[in-house]
């Protein structure tokens, strides 16, 4: 207990600064003076805790981008606990993930509550705590608000509520009642506010995470309920107020900084494009908001690229060695491996030309040129024969 009484002072310290503010308009009394006091304290730890909240979120979402992987490596490593707990160390290690991150802001938060519980009760039984006076526990004491002492809890009977000030049973019970529904009703709504609009569906099916989640947006509830019956009026004043700072503070974040993917997000995406489409800009994909005329320039002049861009044609391996002509054409043919002959060129029409390889006496008694002689004759004038060194050949046969 030595060791907590710092943490009492503090609390008491907090709570009294904000009594001795709200008691001129209240009353020193006044249960509001007192309840207001305890409300600020709330929005103070809450304010500090802003820092750990934003890295709460970052680790709840790349917790959520990293169970695919965490899934592989339970199980590659389901016969080997100590390589799997290895793996997961490296995997957040490179990642930059904290699992403890997303549970920063409870944990820093149970000390206070734990410690305004013990002043509470300290409060209840008429004894000083922290730095508050007799004087100044009594009239905590006795403070009232919906017609509940401060100090009151749902278990309370009639004798103990009468050491508080003469309150009603009926009305101690219905007041603590209406608190824990609210207070568990928050917690709930916050709890599915982030799984429903802030997660995105396709990962929700097959991600542990988002299962563990959503068992705990149930369990958590219940527990307040549980509890609550022994807490006292101001604890739950306490729990109410930071659940539902808790509930507006996610609700800022899912409006303003969704989980890509999500429901809010899309939803999100729509309100900054209809926003845009007011001013005559455009939403881009990416998220940027430029002018609607030049968006659409860009978009035609991408498209314009595109139309013009065109493949390399691709070039067969027998086109490469006839150069680029047909494959089984005349001019791949050239010549004959062990022929001395060569391949008259053709006429107009397809047929030898005269005169390419034989004598004008050739073509009028020859007749495997007869085909040659009557082609040239329907093509006009007969070509004369050209005087090269084949025709010594030609010449021999004659004298043979």
């Amino acid at each position: 207990m030595g060791l907590l009484n710092p943490l009492y002072d503090a609390v008491s310290w907090i709570i009294l600064q904000f009594h001795k503010l709200f008691s001129p308009l209240f009353g020193e009394d006044s249960g509001w003076a007192w309840g207001l006091s305890i409300v600020c304290l709330v929005v103070l730890i809450r304010i500090c805790l802003i820092p750990l909240f934003v890295k709460q979120i970052r680790a709840t979402r790349n917790m959520q981008i990293l169970q695919p992987k965490i899934k592989e490596i339970q199980n590659r490593y389901k016969n080997d606990k100590e390589r799997q707990s290895q793996e997961m160390m490296k995997l957040y290690k490179e990642t930059g993930t904290n699992p403890l991150s997303s549970c920063l802001p409870i944990l820093v938060q149970m000390p206070f509550f734990f410690a305004l519980f013990h002043v509470l009760n300290r409060v209840s039984g008429g004894r000083t705590v922290g730095v508050l006076n007799q004087s100044q526990v009594d009239s905590a004491k006795e403070a009232h608000i919906f017609g509940a002492p401060l100090a009151a809890k749902f278990t309370d009977g009639a004798d103990k509520l009468a050491n508080l000030g003469g309150a009603d049973i009926t009305t101690v019970r219905i007041v603590t009642v209406v608190m824990i529904l609210m207070m568990s009703a928050s917690q709930f709504i916050t709890q599915r506010q982030l799984m429903v609009k802030n997660t995105d569906p396709a990962a929700m099916a097959a991600n542990p995470f988002a299962q563990q989640q959503k068992i705990l947006m149930y369990v958590f509830p219940i527990m307040f309920a549980v509890f609550g019956v022994n807490f006292p009026v101001g604890v739950l004043l306490y729990w109410l107020t930071t659940n539902l700072w808790t509930m507006g503070q996610q609700l800022f974040v899912i409006q303003r900084n969704p989980t890509p993917g999500s429901l809010a997000f899309t939803a999100r995406q729509e309100r900054l494009a209809e926003k845009a489409r007011k001013k005559g800009k455009v939403l881009t994909p990416e998220g940027d908001v430029v002018d609607a005329a030049e968006y659409e320039a860009k978009l035609a002049e991408e498209k314009e690229r595109a139309a013009k861009r065109t493949q390399p044609s691709r070039t067969t391996k027998s086109k490469r060695k006839g150069g680029g002509g047909t494959q089984g054409s005349p001019a791949q043919r050239s010549t004959v491996k062990g022929s001395t002959a060569r391949t008259p060129p053709t006429g107009t029409n397809g047929t030898p030309s005269i005169g390419a390889d034989a004598t004008p006496g050739e073509t009028s008694g020859g007749s495997g040129n007869t085909g040659g002689a009557s082609g040239g004759a329907a093509n006009g004038r007969p070509r004369p024969a050209r005087k090269q060194t084949q025709s010594r050949k030609n010449q021999g046969r004659k004298k043979s």
